[in-house]
């Protein structure tokens, strides 16, 4: 018995496909691997949060052992 017409037109459509399945067209490749995924700003905002919360607990803990 015969497959029905849709699912054969769905059939072929697919298979003609199979030789460009995984191909990625160059130039979106080449753009996503120079692209920085993180700016300069970004980068400095953060090491500038971490940098100054462990300074600042540093010096927590100093006046606190000066107390005790």
């Amino acid at each position: 018995m015969p497959a029905p017409r849709a699912q054969r037109l769905r059939s072929d459509k697919y298979a003609s496909n199979i030789n460009k399945r995984g191909n990625v067209s160059t130039g979106k490749a080449e753009k996503r691997s120079t692209a920085r995924a993180v700016g300069p700003f970004v980068v400095g905002f953060f090491l500038f949060v971490v940098v100054g919360s462990a300074i600042l607990q540093i010096l927590q803990t100093a006046a606190m052992g000066s107390r005790t």
